[in-house]
């Protein structure tokens, strides 16, 4: 570690004025989602405070419900309703602030994007209209009286007033993303009234003009005012530059911050598969010439080369961030200290936004301590140090195994890496190769180059291990993370025994594509009954390759878990683009030489579809073959311990199996509870 910023980055470490307040740094974590919300604040609070300690300037809270008319349930956010909220919102400021940050607070009306489904008070908007963008639900939006807005304006200075309680530095009006009031009144997508708060821009723009005026008389100089705004809603009819433009030249002075959003989060957070980073750049550059105050604004920047350009080229004052900032809370002071090596690069993957869709505590690919900083007490940078001298064997060196060795490493163990291939890896390799996923491949980047500073691991690559081998080279703890192969007889969702596949039909399954082989013939159906990102990426692969390709899935639209992971729109319309032959709500019911039988899941109607060959993208089996023999050898004796890891335990997600390898490295030589036991902290709600 260096005691002076290499030079290249010097401007990332000057201070930016906002408001009364100076930020030590040019970093700023934006407000983002989590999934915690108001039902696990210490868990959002210990979040929030590592980031803080990795050197983010400025950290905010998600959007935070200002009334009952902005309940935005199933979505779990943070509220300050009344003062009952209070105490947890000021445990996130008081978090933010030991860390040695400034605390952001995002107040958000959601109009007509809030169902209102606990509170059931009746949503309101500009116009009547169905609730939108996030819930299909059967409500609409009141169109707002000219006393609505009234009590809304009184509802945001409570809000604000609050705010300053809880201890809050920076204090947003929230007018993007499709969420706030704001927006909705300054898009002429959802406003068509023909009163003060309709029609020209300067009407459109008036709530906005409003809710900043008061917000600033509010705080009357004891906090900064930050405006976070739409700058493209990419949408018939939605806010356009030349809004913006306008906005800025009339309420440019008025804040002492803005932050530059896109019109749905969906386009402020584009996964790397279907956008570089800094893809926001286009919609942002010039803005800032439009006022004297401070801008932020997002690109999912990792490369603090990109960070620098935004600065010096005028576009951004202040480097916001909220998935980099998930990746490595770190990453501010890794740049700071020149270990730009070790810095977990976002991959642009999502699944930190699966969190707050799914309603669960937000994770990440990359950050397996993201959302555990409280409920197990891990930490992204320190573990606690070893507690004997016991050597430790991990066999294999996909996700899990990488990872497992990396934290039983730093926690001083001696550990051996064995790997039955060259490549580190294992389906990060292979996935990362895929069309679009070339970022994934920061996986096993990011604990190549952490393994490699810690002498006390061994790497051996090309050493396939058996039970014997282990015995005889006398390791006595054993980890296994052999992975899990994808299975060709048809296994998963809809049918949970083997199909009937006729002999001479060839059926290809993705490891077989990983490893070169491709199908015979012109014309392929992939079956996809995973649902998540990889059977339409196999999709674009054969057609890249040249073949005429159909994807038969029993869901209503192809990889439709990706909905979780804002992905689901785009990879349609890829699909389309491509002229792959997209055949939804049906499934594969037998192979036959020449083709496939397909049947409608609601219906049950059945049919034939000609192919020469089939690549089956279904569940997978767990390679536990090695993890069995060991057990059985260390109730014989023979060995001390063995842990089954990551996809060779359960198949799931990439994350989920750096998770199960950060999980068992902080619970070898543990002295564990009982599994009768819950294995981590909650937070139970008190009863009134």
């Amino acid at each position: 570690m260096t005691d002076q910023t290499p030079a290249p980055y010097d401007i990332l470490f000057e201070p930016v004025q906002i408001g009364p307040f100076t930020t030590k740094n040019r970093f700023y974590q934006v407000p983002h989602c989590n999934g915690m919300g108001y039902r696990d604040p210490s868990a959002q609070a210990a979040m929030r405070k590592i980031k803080a300690e990795g050197g983010w300037s400025v950290v905010c809270t998600e959007q935070v419900e200002i009334h009952p008319t902005s309940d935005i349930a199933p979505f779990i956010e943070l509220r300050i309703w009344d003062d009952q909220d209070l105490p947890a919102l000021r445990r996130i400021a008081d978090a933010i602030h030991e860390g040695g940050g400034l605390a952001g607070i995002e107040l958000a009306h959601n109009g007509m994007n809030a169902p209102n489904q606990i509170s059931r008070e009746t949503p309101l908007g500009p116009a009547h209209l169905p609730v939108a963008p996030d819930t299909i639900a059967p409500v609409q939006a009141r169109a707002m009286s000219l006393q609505d807005i009234e009590d809304l304006r009184r509802w945001h200075r409570n809000a604000v007033r609050r705010s300053l309680e809880a201890g809050y530095d920076v204090v947003y009006v929230y007018g993007a993303h499709g969420y706030g009031t704001p927006h909705h009144f300054l898009s002429r997508r959802y406003n068509n009234r023909t009163d003060a708060y309709g029609g020209s821009l300067e009407n459109r723009m008036r709530l906005l003009r409003e809710l900043l005026e008061d917000t600033v008389d509010e705080v009357a100089g004891r906090a900064a005012v930050a405006c976070r705004i739409t700058v493209e809603e990419e949408i018939d009819g939605g806010i356009t530059r030349e809004d913006i433009e306008g906005v800025l030249r009339d309420l440019g002075e008025l804040p002492d911050l803005w932050d530059f959003a896109m019109g749905s989060w969906e386009g402020d957070s584009v996964t790397s598969r279907f956008a570089p980073e800094g893809r926001q750049e286009e919609f942002v550059a010039g803005l800032k010439k439009l006022t004297s105050k401070p801008v932020v604004g997002v690109g999912r920047f990792t490369s603090p080369d990109a960070m620098v350009r935004q600065v010096k080229a005028g576009i951004l004052d202040l480097i916001g961030a909220a998935r980099p900032s998930i990746a490595d809370p770190f990453l501010p002071n890794k740049i700071r200290d020149g270990r730009l090596n070790l810095i977990r690069e976002c991959i642009g993957c999502n699944i930190c936004v699966s969190g707050d869709l799914t309603m669960s505590p937000i994770r990440c690919t990359q950050n397996p301590s993201m959302g555990e900083e409280w409920r197990r007490g891990w930490h992204p940078e320190r573990i606690r140090t070893k507690e004997s001298d016991s050597r430790i064997l991990v066999v294999g060196a996909g996700p899990s195994g990488l990872e497992a060795a990396r934290a039983l490493g730093v926690r001083g163990y001696d550990v051996v890496l064995a790997e039955a291939g060259r490549d580190l890896g294992g389906r990060v390799t292979a996935e990362s190769k895929l069309p679009g996923l070339s970022a994934w491949g920061r996986v096993k980047e990011y604990r190549e180059a952490a393994l490699a500073e810690l002498a006390n691991v061994e790497i051996y690559r090309e050493s396939p291990m058996t039970g014997e081998d282990i015995v005889e080279f006398g390791f006595e703890h054993v980890i296994t993370a052999t992975g899990a192969t994808w299975r060709t007889d048809g296994v998963a969702r809809f049918h949970t025994t083997a199909m009937p596949i006729a002999e001479g039909m060839q059926v290809l399954g993705p490891d077989d594509l990983f490893a070169g082989r491709l199908p015979e013939g012109k014309k392929v159906v992939v079956y996809d009954d995973d649902h998540y990102y990889l059977g339409g990426v196999v999709a674009e692969l054969l057609e890249q390759s040249g073949y005429d390709v159909s994807i038969v899935t029993t869901g209503s639209q192809v990889s439709s878990w990706t909905n979780n992971t804002f992905e689901v729109n785009r990879i349609q319309r890829r699909l389309i683009e491509s002229d792959i032959a997209r055949v939804t709500d049906h499934a594969v019911v037998s192979v036959g030489v020449g083709g496939v039988r397909i049947k409608d899941v609601y219906a049950g109607l059945e049919r034939d579809l000609d192919c020469d060959a089939v690549v089956m993208v279904t569940a997978r089996l767990p390679r536990e073959e090695l993890y069995v023999d060991l057990v059985a050898r260390r109730d014989a004796g023979e060995i001390a311990s063995v842990r089954g890891i990551g996809d060779s335990w359960g198949p799931g997600t990439i994350a989920a199996a750096v998770w199960s390898g950060r999980r068992a490295a902080e619970e070898f030589d543990a002295v564990l509870p009982s599994n009768d036991e819950v294995p981590f902290r909650r937070e139970v709600t008190q009863l009134a």
